[in-house]
């Protein structure tokens, strides 16, 4: 087999093996947002909005099936008023390897909370709670759901005694989904309150949404006199937005609030490319980019964009791509590891991300017993890995189907639900004359712009898909 240079640098190396998922997700159930510095939450009890600022804290621990989640803030509004809570509450954790998918059963552990707003104190006296969700855990990128009921009730007292305050129960109700990979990660939560008082009955809705995403960025080089022209950095960026709308009749009637946080930005330099036969090349941006974050990263000075992609770094470089981890192999084995193909060498540095890569279900040989490296990787393949990493080919219609390419006879069955999907994501189109040539190679420039694609598709698209389409079309 003929060895495609891949040369990690120890910057990528920690970048893209080290570095993990991005995680994302709102304080508690309350429509609060946060950033390194500030938490602000809005109260309604009152039967009108107080904005409360102040701290807050979040921690995980996770273990024996069970992930503890605890939440305290201590905060106060402008006008001196004071709010304090803590929250614990348990997951029961059930990770079913044989579907690749997770459930969790929530509720709450612990709880205090205490609100004084002039004379009068809302302490939480009751509060039941039940959370189940599920996570689908796809190669490329984790999506998850879940659906939140409770009910909490509040014990007023007052600094006149002679004024008796009743009860308010506040009848809960949510949802809240989300996905996390490599490049970015959003939940995005939407609660329903019902406020029962002994004035009347009031409605709350919070939605509030947690992104964070890793974008790559060029970086231009001014002086004339240097080495280089310029290069490629990963901006990190994390921000929470959050929105109440309100209908208290008995007090502040309708209204809309919105919150928004945002963390400092952090930015990581990449190894600079310096291709000698790119200059004038359509895919410049795309192959140095790549390069860039080690995807695809040649000793050579010449990239050869025009000539086919082989399969064996096609398949590596996704992999790199999304941060897949590879199959942890035996420290110490007295018996040699084969390789799953006749035609691969296991000793290979690479050899473990192809192996991962077929467990994972995301390629498969060209027969049984041979994986064909050298191979040209073709469209359909090319396409199918991609679609098969994100876990979407489910998404395509029901069999029968024909996509609009004019040779979709010619697309093979097991590639035709991901050229489906990929094409409505605008991952591919056609040529000039709607074909889409299934079997044509892909050369290494085109597979470095689908890669591209793929990326922004997971830095971008479904950010907007996971908290743009539901917080401002639903």
């Amino acid at each position: 087999m003929k060895k495609q240079a891949i040369f990690m640098s120890a910057l990528i190396i920690s970048f893209l093996l080290i570095a993990p998922r991005a995680e994302a997700k709102p304080p508690d159930f309350n429509g609060g947002v946060l950033n390194e510095y500030t938490y602000e939450e809005v109260f309604f009890l009152t039967g009108y909005p107080i904005k409360f600022t102040g701290k807050a804290t979040v921690s995980e621990k996770e273990g024996k099936g069970q992930l503890t989640s605890t939440y305290k803030v201590t905060l106060t509004s402008l006008a001196g008023d004071k709010l304090t809570r803590s929250a614990v509450y348990v997951s029961d954790l059930d990770k079913r390897e044989d579907k690749g998918q997770t459930t969790a059963q929530t509720t709450i552990k612990s709880f205090s909370e205490k609100v004084t707003v002039g004379a009068i104190t809302y302490t939480l006296d009751d509060y039941q709670f039940s959370q189940g969700a599920v996570s689908d855990n796809r190669p490329a990128s984790d999506y998850y759901s879940g659906n939140i009921v409770g009910r909490k009730i509040y014990k007023l007292t007052s600094k006149d005694k002679t004024k008796k305050l009743e009860d308010i129960t506040v009848h809960v109700s949510g949802r809240n989904m989300g996905y996390e990979n490599f490049w970015g990660a959003t939940e995005t939560q939407i609660m329903d309150n019902e406020i029962m008082t002994q004035y009347g009955q009031a409605f709350v809705t919070s939605k509030v949404s947690d992104s964070k995403s890793k974008t790559l960025q060029y970086e231009a080089h001014n002086p004339s006199l240097s080495s280089f022209t310029g290069g490629h950095a990963v901006v990190s960026k994390s921000n929470m937005i959050g929105e109440y709308t309100y209908d208290i009749p008995y007090g502040a009637g309708k209204g809309t609030i919105h919150l928004s946080q945002e963390n400092v930005p952090k930015i990581e330099r990449l190894i600079v490319p310096k291709f000698r036969d790119l200059s004038t090349h359509w895919a410049k941006d795309n192959i140095e980019r790549l390069y860039s974050l080690g995807v695809f990263d040649e000793k050579s000075q010449f990239f050869s964009p025009n000539t086919p992609m082989q399969r064996y770094q096609y398949t590596i470089g996704v992999l790199k791509a999304v941060d897949i981890r590879v199959l942890e192999q035996p420290k110490k084995s007295k018996v040699p590891k084969k390789a799953i193909f006749n035609d691969l060498n296991a000793k290979d540095l690479d050899y473990p991300y192809i192996e991962s890569a077929v467990e994972k279900g995301i390629i498969t040989g060209v027969t049984p017993n041979l994986f064909n490296p050298d191979g040209p990787i073709t469209r359909a393949q090319g396409v199918a890995i991609l679609i098969r990493a994100l876990g979407m080919e489910g998404r395509a219609p029901s069999p029968g189907y024909r996509t609009n390419y004019v040779d979709n006879n010619k697309i093979p069955s097991w590639a035709k639900d991901s050229v489906y999907v990929a094409t409505e994501l605008g991952f591919v189109s056609g040529d000039n004359s709607n074909r889409f040539n299934p079997h044509d190679p892909l050369t290494r420039a085109q597979a470095s712009a689908l890669l591209v694609r793929f990326l922004d598709f997971l830095e971008s698209d479904l950010k907007q898909n996971y908290r743009d389409d539901i917080l401002f079309f639903e």
